[in-house]
């Protein structure tokens, strides 16, 4: 297997805003915060960092603010796909260049190409960046999904070091995992997967979740990889009502209301996404008092 970026959690953050854009000062408390709840990775500018909206040049900076902001202390992965196979390379190369550790990228949308086109959009990308890629699979955001057999391709791309799997098929999951032979590390794209993610091979999740508990994230995933497979899964079934109501309404919407709950930041997304309507928001917060959270 090549080396992996991390084990454990990889806290998809989000990208706080003000009236004037990002808003820096809240982007360093979250980052700080999550370092100090003691998740393994950060992933920035990626969906729940809302990386759809956010200008040129203001992704890379989002990025190099991370970067210089993290200072080693845990992987800091660069949300850098895109449709437009030239444009991913480019955000790739920048991303590269401003010292994140590896890349996450995932499948064109809209596009919708064949396997053979997003054979050969990873493997241009991949070529082309000097830092590892992870490859980032959502069919139900991108209209396209990566099949078995193309991961078994992909993994033996020396750049390409792994998979956040946000497909719910487990039936996909294990093929996936009896093709790929341990070439590549795999993660939970799904909160609410992640104990039966982890049971088919999987070496932690990339999660919207961890946001929110960091450490309980966490805790989830060393009582696993402690054999403690009751116990991390006591944890997942305990958060299954907040994880409910994080997608309720289209990710980052719900985790960026419950993180401006909390006082982290301002409840500012970027349109077209809109604030939370009020029935939902309500239920959010009762599933996050239930768990103890500040709101």
């Amino acid at each position: 297997m090549k080396k992996s970026v991390f084990t454990g959690v990889g806290t998809a953050i989000i990208t706080p805003f003000n009236e004037n854009g990002v808003d820096y000062e809240a982007f360093s408390r979250l980052i700080e915060w999550q370092i100090n709840e003691g998740v393994n990775a950060l992933v920035v500018a990626g969906t729940t960092g809302e990386s759809s909206t956010l200008g040129d040049k203001e992704h890379i900076d989002v990025i190099d603010f991370a970067v210089k902001q993290v200072k080693n202390r845990v992987p800091v992965i660069a949300g850098t796909g895109s449709n437009d196979t030239a444009y991913a390379i480019d955000l790739t190369k920048e991303a590269c260049a401003v010292g994140a550790d590896a890349c996450l990228v995932v499948t064109p949308y809209y596009n919708k190409c064949t396997q053979n086109g997003l054979i050969n959009s990873y493997t241009k990308i991949a070529d082309n960046s000097s830092k590892p890629i992870i490859v980032y699979n959502v069919p139900s955001r991108t209209g396209v999904t990566i099949e078995p057999t193309t991961y078994a391709v992909l993994a033996d791309h020396p750049n390409i070091c792994g998979i956040k799997e946000a497909n719910s098929n487990i039936t996909k999951l294990v093929e996936t995992m009896s093709l790929i032979e341990d070439k590549v590390t795999v993660y939970s794209g799904c909160d609410e997967l992640i104990v039966p993610m982890m049971a088919c091979g999987a070496k932690g999740v990339i999660s919207v979740l961890s946001n929110a508990m960091p450490k309980r994230t966490v805790e989830l995933c060393n009582k696993f990889f402690a054999g403690d497979v009751k116990g991390a899964m006591d944890i997942q079934k305990n958060s299954m009502k907040l994880i409910s109501s994080l997608f309720c309404e289209t990710n980052p919407t719900p985790i960026k209301a419950a993180m401006s709950a909390m006082g982290y930041c301002k409840n500012i997304l970027r349109e077209p996404l809109l604030q939370m309507e009020d029935k939902n928001y309500e239920k959010l917060l009762q599933a996050m008092r239930e768990l103890g959270l500040n709101v």
